[in-house]
């Protein structure tokens, strides 16, 4: 089966629309208000659990193919003509990133360089390998947390949606994070011609 042509997005890292932002923003609040640790790793993992077992079935060409899905809540435009393997791959990077962030954070320090939403677009041609990895990076940002005995650090550093957070915010960031992604992997499946559950 061919692929359909390349759609017209908007360039990665244009963001959300404005009210959709603001709305993110005042969620996110909520759930640093809402959430202790445990149960933003229990939200993460169970995330990842329906991750896993969604792909686990789907065949390798199944996976690779990028599918133009319906825009999301919280997904940027540039991100809707992924495959499954990239939305993993997005999630690799991500993890890693907020790993070092928290890692940099739960130490005093502020991390260098600056969080980009274009800096983590996946590889456009990205194989099976990325399943392994992806779950390494789950790892990673799991124990990157843990061991930060104080998550609400004194030391900010600045998402570009919403603004200053300490690690407790980008620890909540990364449980919504994995759902958003979720849904996002529903609906390629679902344009792959497949339901999953």
């Amino acid at each position: 089966m061919d692929e359909a042509p390349m759609p017209h997005l908007a360039p990665p890292g244009a963001g959300l629309p404005a009210p959709e932002r603001l709305i993110a923003r005042i969620l996110l609040a909520l759930r640093r208000r809402t959430t202790d640790r445990a149960g933003s790793d229990a939200r993460f993992r169970e995330q990842r659990e329906v991750v896993r077992r969604w792909v686990a079935g789907l065949d390798d060409a199944s996976a690779a193919r990028r599918v133009l899905i319906a825009r999301p809540l919280g997904l940027e435009g540039s991100s809707r003509y992924w495959s499954v393997w990239m939305t993993l791959d997005h999630l690799r990077i991500v993890h890693h990133e907020i790993a070092r962030i928290i890692g940099g954070l739960g130490k005093g320090t502020i991390p260098a360089g600056q969080a980009s939403t274009a800096a983590v677009k996946p590889a456009a041609e990205v194989g099976h390998e990325v399943v392994a990895a992806y779950e390494r990076s789950c790892d990673v940002m799991l124990a990157a947390a843990a061991a930060v005995p104080e998550l609400r650090t004194s030391v900010r550093f600045p998402h570009p949606w919403f603004g200053p957070l300490d690690a407790a915010g980008w620890h909540r960031l990364a449980a919504g994070h994995m759902g958003i992604h979720r849904v996002q992997i529903d609906r390629i499946i679902a344009g792959l011609g497949r339901t999953v559950r």
